[in-house]
């Protein structure tokens, strides 16, 4: 499902992409969408992908209530949708975080890939099996940790290289499938307890490494 944001078809330059993915990309139709285009709807019949050009995507699914909960955040050389090839509904919803620039590539098309370069169907497996367990362990930490145990891992894990993390309240309430008023307190606890300090609006610093438990 594409939504009326999308622009007009663009010329692409694959020259930034992976060398396995650039013939695939000229398979497909390149176009440019607004931030906050919906790309994909939850439920919904396609057999297209996505592979991402330029900005990014967000992978993510509604409850009955509207809470949304983040699957995963895809940039560049990463392509999105390949959970519906085998012509089941869509098990996701997929929205562009800002403006991005995707190629949209069919079945047939994949197929035809595949067919010309077979060992492109061993990467495509190898990035099904690497999500499945990613999405193993979301479940495994929603079921054993409560809503600190979750968000410790996701700033331990988004601090890793810098010590800080760019995400918003909101943001960090659908990663952890909680709601945002939990996270603002759990957040400015941390920052009242040293732990934690804001930098700018949407980005803190970890002054020291997290307690095991709050």
């Amino acid at each position: 499902m594409e939504t009326a944001d999308s622009l007009a078809t663009t010329t692409a330059d694959f020259s930034e992409l992976p060398a396995s993915l650039r013939s695939l990309a000229g398979r497909g139709m390149a176009r440019s969408y607004r931030r906050g285009t919906v790309l994909i709807e939850e439920g919904s019949q396609g057999d297209a992908i996505y592979l991402v050009l330029s900005g990014c995507l967000r992978v993510y699914g509604c409850d009955a209530r509207g809470r949304e909960v983040t699957y995963g955040i895809y940039g560049p050389g990463e392509y999105v949708g390949e959970m519906s090839l085998d012509g089941g509904p869509r098990s996701a919803s997929v929205i562009t975080e800002q403006a991005s620039r995707c190629v949209i590539l069919t079945r047939a098309s994949l197929l035809a890939h595949i067919s010309e370069h077979p060992e492109f169907a061993f990467e495509l497996l190898t990035k099904v099996i690497r999500r499945a367990r990613a999405a193993t362990l979301s479940t495994k930490q929603l079921a054993l940790n409560d809503v600190y145990g979750r968000l410790k891992a996701l700033l331990e894990s988004a601090t890793v290289s810098t010590d800080e993390v760019q995400l918003t309240h909101q943001a960090m309430a659908q990663r952890l499938g909680c709601s945002r008023e939990m996270v603002s307190k759990l957040v400015k606890d941390l920052e009242q307890g040293g732990y934690l300090m804001r930098v700018a609006n949407g980005r803190y610093r970890r002054l020291k490494a997290l307690p095991a438990r709050w």
